[in-house]
């Protein structure tokens, strides 16, 4: 990463039945800025469940991911996400194993739904130039 990451959490899950794609806003803790992540159904579901301490009688996806990390003693420990390129934000779950950060290339959108999966829910990081530039985009799109 270029440079220092944000502390930011899941501030408005927007779910649609009449598009195909939904919406989450990530949201600065110590700040105002906020922007938007386009994301797929599934995920949305799955955070908007988890954020609703829905519980299901059988394991979701990112509830798999949550429990493989730690049956195989490692820890997750943060997702952050660290780069905008053309339209996409890449992503990198972070997990401890052996005294070892490793970082795991994943969508966003499935790394915060396995943040939120996670008791208590990981820390959502993301880099100050990413949010820069996510915050310009949708500054420029709100004049469209």
């Amino acid at each position: 990463m270029d440079s220092m990451p944000v502390l930011m959490k899941l501030s408005r899950i927007i779910i649609s039945e009449f598009n195909n794609y939904q919406v989450i806003y990530l949201r600065e803790v110590d700040g105002d800025r906020e922007f938007p992540i386009v994301i797929g159904i599934f995920e949305a579901t799955s955070i908007d469940r988890r954020v609703k301490k829905f519980e299901s009688s059988r394991p979701l996806t990112h509830d798999l991911v949550v429990s493989a990390v730690e049956q195989l003693g490692a820890e997750l420990d943060s997702v952050v996400i660290t780069e905008l390129h053309e339209h996409t934000y890449y992503a990198r779950l972070r997990i401890r194993q052996n005294g070892e950060l490793l970082d795991i290339d994943s969508r966003p959108s499935d790394a915060i739904a396995v943040a939120v999966s996670c008791d208590p829910p990981l820390p959502i990081y993301v880099s100050e130039d990413v949010l820069d530039e996510a915050i310009e985009n949708h500054e420029s799109d709100d004049e469209v």
